[in-house]
């Protein structure tokens, strides 16, 4: 067998990536993730995939490759049959490239015994996922999980484990030197440290770290960090019979953007580039940058009265410091979700530095906190910001809340107020039905729309310059590929494969999903 490349999923969509590259007896994954678009079909809001029911409803759906690469303890017994005569690849590794679920959402799935790789900063964000999730879907499992068994009464049904006293956790080859830190908080949890008693509390069991130049993959892997929406995002080189470079996703317009040029340059002229293309097929492709958004929000807040909220993607950590120093330069306080803070105090363990020790946190009215808000507020105890606080002086503040976040208005009640919203356009029919309740909340408050607001027709419409994608633009990916200048190029991530067989005839691989191409 020679060098193949596979791509299982995202081959024709915005997300799901699941590449496989293999030569011989090696094989690595590149990402491993939920594809959105095809979940979609199937489930919504309040329909879901059994999680009581392992990788059953995401095998028969077709939702994950018909492959035996899977956690045993996830597959019940009615496809145990099924699973065990698909195809047995070889894995010996996932290589992630950051922590939106579109690359990770899957990986949780796959058989236990394959390592993680990826950034520390991206394995500090999942753990900080998993640990702040309530969740039930095995996307949330990483880098630790509860090891699932058959029902006593239902051999059909799993359930977490009860001979097993820990949550499991997978081996980790971290990209670059990790921190004694970094070690420790990834087999620690709050529940275990406020505990009366730590030893009838589940704690993680902590298996091996390793940093990638030390890591036998059967490749040469070689990591470059580089500017997404999110921190720790990586792309990769990985050196065989061929060269391959997966960029993951990146761009070109934010405040790391010089990462991504340098692995560009360390890019050049490798066998194969696989790359993503979220943003070709769109004709009017402005390229707003993060500095654009900082000074376009920053006009708003100097003349905003009342109360600002800003919303802006989860995890999109660079434009939450944006806000930061926007509330800094209006003399107002920047306050954050406790799920916000704890984001924050991991990435201050993993060497970004955040601004944990200078944001205020939302106290809501939950009458039962979680464990790890529990010791959100223990170990900040002078952040707290209650509603009345936020009702009686409502000026004196920039509130961090999203759609999800409108019913603890109707705790704060504010009397007036700017709403700045600085995320994504709607792309699909049940997002523009989220836009519409949330604008039906705004009104509700009357507060100043900024960012976004409902037509004649009752569709949503959006204002440029307040939010920068985490893609990078179509003309600036043109040249990324004439300057990397690679034997072949392989699309995936996009919806529109086609525009790299137009510019790059000769050159441009379009596979389909579960498609494999060769040397």
């Amino acid at each position: 067998m020679g060098f193949t490349i596979t791509v299982y999923d995202g081959a024709d969509t915005i997300g799901g990536s699941k590449i496989h590259i293999s030569n011989g007896e090696s094989g690595l994954f590149l990402d491993f993730g939920m594809n959105f678009a095809k979940y979609s079909l199937y489930y919504e809001e309040f329909i879901s995939e059994r999680p009581s029911r392992g990788i059953h409803d995401p095998w028969r759906l077709g939702l994950i490759p018909r492959l035996n690469i899977y956690r045993s303890d996830l597959v019940p017994d009615d496809i145990a049959g099924e699973v065990r005569s698909s195809p047995k690849i070889p894995v010996n590794a996932v290589l992630i490239s950051h922590a939106h679920l579109d690359h990770v959402g899957n990986v949780a799935m796959l058989n236990e015994s394959i390592p993680l790789v990826g950034s520390p900063v991206t394995m500090v964000i999942l753990k900080a996922l998993r640990d702040t999730s309530r969740q039930s879907h095995m996307g949330m499992e990483l880098p630790y999980y509860s090891p699932k068994s058959p029902s006593s009464t239902n051999p059909f049904v799993l359930e977490s484990s009860r001979a097993v006293k820990h949550y499991l956790s997978r081996d980790i080859i971290m990209t670059g030197k990790v921190s004694d830190a970094v070690v420790d908080f990834l087999s620690w949890r709050a529940n275990v440290e406020l505990a009366k008693n730590p030893g009838k509390v589940k704690s993680i069991r902590p298996e091996s770290i390793e940093v990638l130049g030390d890591a036998d993959l059967g490749f040469e892997v070689k990591s470059f960090p580089v500017d997404h929406s999110i921190y720790g995002a990586t792309a990769y080189i990985i050196e065989g019979d061929v060269s391959v470079a997966y960029t993951g996703d990146f761009r070109l317009h934010g405040k790391n953007k010089h990462l991504t040029r340098k692995f560009v340059r360390e890019a050049k002229n490798v066998s194969v580039l696989i790359t993503e293309g979220t943003r070709v097929g769109r004709e009017e492709d402005e390229n707003v940058s993060e500095d654009e958004v900082y000074k376009n929000a920053l006009g708003i807040a100097e003349t905003a009265k009342g109360l600002i909220i800003a919303d802006f993607s989860a995890r999109n950590f660079e434009r939450l410091e944006s806000f930061w120093r926007i509330a800094r330069r209006t003399g107002r306080e920047l306050v954050v979700t406790p799920k916000d803070a704890y984001f924050l105090h991991a990435l201050q363990i993993a060497g970004i530095e955040t601004p944990i020790n200078e944001v205020r946190i939302y106290q809501s009215s939950k009458v039962r906190p979680e464990k790890w808000e529990e010791w959100v507020f223990r170990s900040y105890p002078d952040s707290g910001v209650s509603p009345e606080e936020l009702k009686k002086n409502g000026e004196n503040y920039m509130l961090c809340f999203s759609f999800y976040d409108m019913p603890h208005l109707l705790d704060i009640m504010p009397s007036e107020g700017t709403y700045i919203y600085s995320s994504s356009e709607a792309f699909g029919e049940e997002q523009a039905f989220s836009f519409l309740r949330l604008w039906n909340w705004l009104r509700y408050f009357g507060f100043e729309v900024h960012g976004f607001g409902v037509d004649e027709h009752g569709k949503p419409v959006f204002e440029k310059g307040l939010h920068a994608s985490g893609h990078i633009s179509r003309e600036e990916l043109r040249k990324v590929i004439e300057e990397i200048d690679p034997d072949y190029v392989i699309p995936v991530h996009t919806e529109n494969p086609e525009w790299f067989r137009e510019n790059w005839s000769e050159k441009t691989v379009v596979l389909k999903n579960g498609e494999s191409w060769g040397f």
